[in-house]
């Protein structure tokens, strides 16, 4: 049966849509498809097996039908839900949505994702309730994560589609990603490039470390603003932007370590002597927030760009250190 004579909206996402040019007359759907949408062979394998998954003209089509000038291809993908993740009505800010993305501006102390011994209370669990409230089908896909105690942007896919897109733009290193950080001292130089490997510690396996064999790492980091503290005896403070090349585990902490400049409030990296205690105290976690995302959006095209404010206990902390608190 045609799909144009049917209400597909309760089983599919809205289709990606093709209209054959002249360029690409002759090809075979496959073809066109990977050329003008870079589908993934993978999606398109999955799309195929449903009725109305893979059409021409909205009549079911082999990926390997040829198509002629001003034939419309359209991709639908079912629509999936997180059916293993506890819809809670947990308050979450959300910095932008449409039909295929979520940005939202997670808080410190929330895990993204259930992990073991944390099926509730995480950013994945408030966003399935919001999906939920709305009567939206979708399934819970972050393109990336933050740690627990790390604040700030969160990037969610709405579909399969939309989730390799933006994933293939961060393994091309496309996808730009800044961190604002607190530490202890301030790094010589300035400003730079940290590009050394990390893996996991031998002996605290649940710790990364800088070591020659580990996974190619690289941080390019800025100091903005360093706080005198000469009271405190340990020299300064600083403010550092930070951009991330990798995506490593604890990569930035790792790196600010390794340059001498720990996280303030960083529990697994801080200070070997312990820290500041009004320092600590003021911010209460690990001094780190993600604060600008940018991509090109799957289905618009265009770049993006998107902001999260610093929070309460980082301004707090920014004046305490300014001894202005």
């Amino acid at each position: 049966m045609p799909a144009s004579t049917i209400n597909l909206d309760d089983r599919y996402y809205p289709p990606l849509e093709v209209k054959v040019d002249a360029q690409d007359a002759g090809k075979e759907v496959r073809t066109v498809l990977e050329r003008r949408l870079g589908v993934s062979r993978k999606l398109l394998s999955q799309v195929k097996l449903t009725e109305h998954g893979l059409t021409v003209n909205e009549l079911r089509a082999y990926t390997s039908a040829k198509v002629a000038e001003g034939d419309v291809i359209r991709l639908r993908m079912e629509r999936e839900e997180s059916d293993d993740i506890l819809p809670e009505n947990i308050p979450f800010q959300i910095v932008f949505e449409d039909e295929s993305l979520l940005i939202v501006n997670k808080p410190a102390g929330m895990i993204v994702h259930p992990t073991h011994g944390h099926y509730t209370g995480t950013l994945a669990n408030a966003v399935v309730y919001h999906w939920k409230s709305l009567g939206e089908r979708v399934r819970f896909r972050p393109i990336h994560r933050l740690d627990e105690e790390t604040s700030g942007l969160v990037a969610i896919a709405k579909t399969g589609y939309v989730h390799q897109q933006i994933s293939e733009q961060l393994q091309a290193g496309e996808v730009d990603k800044r961190y604002r950080a607190y530490v202890y001292g301030s790094p010589v130089p300035s400003s730079g490039v940290v590009n050394e490997p990390i893996d996991r510690d031998s002996d605290r396996p649940h710790l990364r470390v800088v070591r020659p064999d580990g996974y190619p790492s690289i941080t390019h980091y800025e100091t903005a603003e360093i706080f005198g503290a000469e009271q405190e005896g340990v020299g300064a403070a600083a403010c550092i932007k930070l951009k991330l090349e990798t995506g490593r585990t604890h990569q930035i902490r790792v790196h600010m370590r390794h340059l001498g400049c720990p996280l303030i409030g960083d529990k697994l990296y801080g200070p070997d002597e312990g820290g500041i205690e009004r320092w600590e105290q003021a911010v209460g976690r690990q001094a780190l927030h993600a604060e600008t995302l940018s991509f090109v959006h799957p289905l618009t095209k265009q770049r993006m760009v998107w902001h999260a404010p610093l929070p309460p206990e980082l301004i707090q902390l920014e004046a305490v250190l300014r001894g202005k608190s």
